[in-house]
């Protein structure tokens, strides 16, 4: 699978808006900004792609568990489960 972005761009500074007490309350927990926020945007990511992959794929996860119901799966004669 490829990676959801490229780790080794380099970095850019952007301008954001926050809400000021949270802002204040997590500088005094020296909690890193930029790492904190490229962790949450990397979740977001991997959970939309999720997202757009199953519904690109919708049709076709579909019609897959339309055979196995049909016909079952491949070697379900051997399973002991």
């Amino acid at each position: 699978m490829a990676d959801l972005y490229n780790i080794t761009a380099p970095k850019k500074a952007a301008n954001l808006s926050v809400n000021s007490d949270l802002l204040k309350k997590t500088r005094a927990l020296n909690i890193n900004l930029s790492a904190t926020l490229e962790r949450a945007l990397k979740e977001e990511l991997a959970k939309r792609k999720a997202d757009q992959w199953v519904e690109e794929n919708r049709t076709a996860i579909r019609s897959y568990n339309e055979f196995v119901e049909q016909h079952g799966c491949f070697g379900d004669e051997f399973r002991e489960f």
